[in-house]
């Protein structure tokens, strides 16, 4: 039995922003496990997708998120969907020069919304003061030393105003601002703004994005609460490094740690 709905509907969409990539070719499923997974398994197939297609879900019921979590999503209420890029001009170890492009373009989406207090929170959450309103998930497909494809999976809380008891710090734009969104019109937003971001990095403007990534940190320079290794510990968020790595100041220690050695309490 398939996973996903047979009735998915294609949509060709018109090149609204001309010479972006993403979004020109938008694929909206009505109900799927994960499209992250609906698109590997299409490439794996060999299904013919353009650089820039857009897997968006209707429906997505069993959302991957970091380290095997699963995210569930309320129907119709929220923004979860993937988008393949083939990001072949970049060697495999510069892999978190895509991460934060495109966190950058998710923030370039939602600031206009939510002003100043919306961060990035690393390795790969938007967050609105101590509220995750948002993921994200990159998959990427190797062929030897090359890098083949990047699967992008976002999902942006926007309708739903009830959550999990495992979402407990979630919330969503309607929380928020106590108003309704267009789903497609934020849809047309995040992939202008991933355009955009994917092209300055293609021009090797990856310095400047650092900066404005770190900028937008969640708790860059103010004291937190974390697990390191089983211990709670208080230390200070400094900078994420060239290979994606957090660096925390323990009482004057710096520190470099990878995803699944160190979280947030």
């Amino acid at each position: 039995m398939n996973s996903f709905s047979f009735n998915a509907t294609k949509t060709l969409q018109s090149n609204t922003f001309l010479g972006l990539i993403v979004g020109e070719n938008i694929i909206t499923l009505q109900r799927v496990n994960s499209t992250n997974d609906y698109l590997k398994s299409n490439l794996s197939n060999s299904t013919p997708y353009t650089e820039g297609t857009v897997i968006m879900a209707v429906e997505q019921y069993a959302g991957k998120g970091q380290a095997g979590n699963i995210w569930k999503s309320e129907p119709g209420k929220n923004l979860t969907c993937s988008v393949l890029l083939n990001p072949t001009f970049l060697l495999p170890k510069d892999q978190f020069d895509l991460n934060i492009a495109v966190s950058l373009a998710i923030a370039d989406t939602l600031q206009p919304i939510l002003g100043e207090n919306l961060r990035i929170k690393w390795p790969n959450d938007l967050y609105y003061l101590d509220k995750k309103i948002g993921g994200i998930l990159i998959e990427n497909i190797l062929r030897g030393s090359s890098w083949k494809h990047a699967i992008i999976g976002i999902a942006l809380n926007v309708n739903q105003t009830v959550f999990g008891d495992n979402q407990a710090r979630a919330s969503s734009l309607k929380l928020l601002l106590n108003q309704d969104f267009e789903i497609n019109t934020l849809l047309q937003s995040l992939c202008y703004h991933l355009s955009t971001e994917y092209q300055r990095l293609k021009e090797k403007h990856i310095i400047q994005q650092k900066s404005r990534y770190r900028s937008l940190l969640y708790r860059l320079g103010e004291p937190a609460n974390f697990l390191v290794q089983g211990q709670h510990k208080s230390g200070t968020v400094i900078d994420v490094n060239k290979e994606g790595k957090l660096i925390v100041d323990f009482d004057g220690q710096l520190t470099e740690h990878a995803i699944k050695e160190i979280a947030f309490i």
